[in-house]
């Protein structure tokens, strides 16, 4: 049997405001023929589906629309919940996709049997079973009790986690003791490397799973949550998928990809690259490095490519922000996007407070006298100085004519 490892989604994903639904329609088209090219009998979806645990009407429609799709190969399709996913959302349909081949478990279910799914091959034989753990959340795995510290607590997250997956495997070799089994799962394991996009789970990810908790029972583990692909160091074959799209530019130099494995031979995954549909950049430097890096830079996605823009300097300037305002508002390059700009000093400015000596109050100081200090700690011109302190005056007179009855 040929299977497919994919996770996260997130459907309805906006980077910097800037919506992916045009990305992830390119993604369903490659995986569909993906599908269809590699004999793929089992798609393994190890969750986050949605970005948002209330998805947008858009978000849904492009959901299931890829389930429907999806069906026709007549792949059976195994959808575990993450920490985006709404459980309730998710298991809502659970009755009419499973018309469609579809087996839902959104969110821990009261009897762990029901996590646990055989699959049959094209000659109805069963072939393997998958216990399809869903993210497991503090109210799943641990129970109440007074007087629980924050240690107590992370321990007892990393046992019911581990509980969890060892009664799924208990269950599997009980009742299907001549199969392979694989589990799902999506968590944070110790050791991965993250990026910038993943949303902390179990108290700031302090609760890592280890490896060696994942037992031996299992011959593959399908990881979702952590959206750089990798391998978990364990004595089984366990990976992250990671994410399909870059969703974050710190994924920018990520090469997304699904894993395919053929029970035929092992449970080594095989890697498949999946195509950069939007090339992300991230331009950082001074005024004159940005310009000159903007202004060579050339579309190389099939979509519109987006740039994130850093302004580095060395002294706060008032007047470069507002340059570097400009160049953002008057780039116009087809097949270019800047949807961030940022802009941070070496020299930080000290905080008003601090200006003054510790037995001057800011209360008893002058709205001038205050202004004077910031202005000092800029490295304007005298003629800048000079257009900036009439600009501040005006504004004094007119909140002081304000305030008149």
């Amino acid at each position: 049997m040929k299977i497919l490892h994919t996770a996260d989604w997130h459907i309805g994903k906006k980077l910097h405001k800037h919506y992916l639904h045009t990305d992830f329609e390119l993604f369903i088209n490659w995986l569909l023929k993906t599908t269809e090219d590699e004999k793929i009998e089992l798609l393994l979806i190890s969750g986050d589906v949605f970005d948002l645990a209330n998805p947008s009407a858009e978000a849904r429609r492009q959901y299931y629309l890829a389930l429907k799709k999806l069906s026709i190969l007549n792949c059976k399709i195994i959808i575990t919940g993450g920490n985006h996913d709404s459980p309730t959302m998710l298991d809502a349909p659970r009755e009419i996709l499973e018309a469609l081949n579809v087996h839902i478990i959104g969110g821990l279910p009261q009897d762990l049997k029901d996590c646990i799914i055989p699959v049959s091959n094209k000659q109805g034989e069963t072939e393997l079973v998958v216990a399809a753990i869903p993210f497991l959340r503090d109210s799943d795995i641990r129970s109440a009790e007074t007087g629980v510290t924050y240690d107590n607590r992370i321990e007892a997250i990393r046992k019911g986690m581990e509980a969890t997956f060892a009664q799924a495997a208990d269950m599997c070799k009980q009742k299907y003791s001549d199969l392979p089994a694989i589990a799902m799962g999506h968590l944070y394991a110790a050791g991965i490397e993250a990026s910038e996009s993943e949303r902390d789970i179990q108290i700031g990810n302090q609760a890592a799973f280890q490896a060696s908790q994942f037992g031996d029972y299992f011959s593959y583990v399908a990881l979702g949550h952590i959206h750089k692909p990798q391998r978990v160091s364990a004595s089984i074959p366990t990976f992250y998928s990671g994410s399909p799209l870059p969703l974050s530019f710190s994924e920018r130099s990520d090469e997304k990809r699904v894993l395919i494995l053929d029970t035929r031979t092992d449970f080594e995954p095989q890697s498949l690259s999946i195509p950069n549909f939007r090339k992300l950049h991230k331009i950082s430097g001074t005024l004159e490095n940005i310009k000159a890096k903007l202004s060579n830079l050339t579309p190389q996605g099939e979509l519109t490519d987006l740039i994130e823009v850093e302004l580095i300097e060395d002294d706060f300037d008032a007047h470069v922000l507002a340059q570097l305002d400009e160049s953002v508002t008057s780039f116009d390059t087809p097949g270019l996007e800047i949807v961030k700009h940022r802009a941070s000093f070496k020299n930080r400015l000290q905080e008003t407070g601090k200006l003054f000596e510790s037995h001057i109050h800011l209360e008893d100081l002058k709205p001038q006298e205050v202004f004077q200090k910031m202005l000092e700690q800029n490295s304007y011109d005298t003629e800048i100085k000079a257009r900036v302190t009439q600009a501040f005056q005006e504004i004094l007179e007119e909140i002081h004519t304000a305030d008149q009855p």
